[in-house]
């Protein structure tokens, strides 16, 4: 729950619109308090918002672009969906995820859509419906596949782990399979509230007097059930698992276990 309000806060949309002035303020808020020169009268919540500022704007672990996000869900989940139209919004979708994954380290079954068209024992609003679950399972596969792509060298030549002391001991490569299996696991979470729930919910709203009367209304609908849905995916899945996770010596290479006397070590999952 801590970690879960804390992406809450670190996704605040508000953080898209600080200043570069207003930036470095905060890192040099930051850097005077490091070293014991804080001006007077600085309280803890401007300490607080300065960090938040920079987790938001200057880390590398902030690599997801709501915005350029929230188009992309909107394309997969169009209804009547074309092969040609799905290709195009699932390359647009891991392209992205490829420079998110590669930027955050340390395919797709379109035909899926043919199938459940000529399933004729299925009624039309439940072929609506599965239809437009279809864009998940091969969002959720194709980002398994991009992780390990873009994180393939981590497995190659491990990644660091690090004593109680924040001393790095070496590099384990199961370690480094730990991470990624971790991250993978939350970019399969992270679309299944996205193309599952705002289906669903417009299953229902298409059927309303309203916005049947008002069929222009249904795009900035969709658009708005997609976007509070995925401000509600995004903390959940990358809060998950810690930042920075522990695993057992034990577990890990025999020259990772001979060059410590921790039973646990710290390793950077990434996001």
């Amino acid at each position: 729950m801590g970690r879960l309000r804390h992406f809450a806060d670190i996704i605040d949309p508000s953080t898209l619109f600080v200043s570069e002035q207003r930036l470095k303020e905060c890192l040099k808020l930051l850097d005077d308090y490091k070293h014991g020169e804080l001006p007077p009268g600085v309280s803890d919540g401007q300490l607080w918002e300065a960090q938040k500022i920079k987790q938001a704007i200057t880390s590398r672990h902030r690599g997801e672009s709501s915005c350029h996000y929230e188009c992309q869900v909107i394309g997969l989940l169009l209804p009547n969906q074309t092969v040609v139209s799905t290709i195009i919004w699932q390359w647009l979708n891991q392209s992205h995820n490829a420079c998110v994954n590669y930027a955050n380290r340390n395919a797709t079954k379109v035909g899926l859509n043919v199938l459940i068209k000529k399933a004729n024992r299925l009624s039309p609003a439940t072929r609506m419906i599965i239809q437009r679950l279809v864009p998940f399972p091969a969002v959720a596969s194709a980002n398994i596949c991009n992780v390990g792509l873009m994180r393939h060298n981590e497995l190659s030549e491990g990644i660091d782990v690090l004593d109680n002391n924040g001393k790095v001991v070496g590099s384990s490569k199961i370690a480094a399979r730990h991470a990624i299996t971790e991250t993978a696991f939350t970019r399969v979470v992270l679309p299944m509230p996205i193309f599952i729930l705002p289906p669903i919910i417009m299953s229902y709203l298409e059927r309303l007097r309203f916005l049947q009367r008002n069929r222009r209304l249904l795009l900035p609908v969709h658009s708005l059930v997609c976007l509070l849905t995925f401000s509600l995916s995004l903390p959940l899945a990358i809060s998950l698992f810690p930042q920075m996770s522990q695993i057992e010596v034990s577990c890990l290479e025999p020259e990772i276990a001979m060059a410590t006397d921790c039973k646990m070590v710290t390793y950077n999952k990434g996001l």
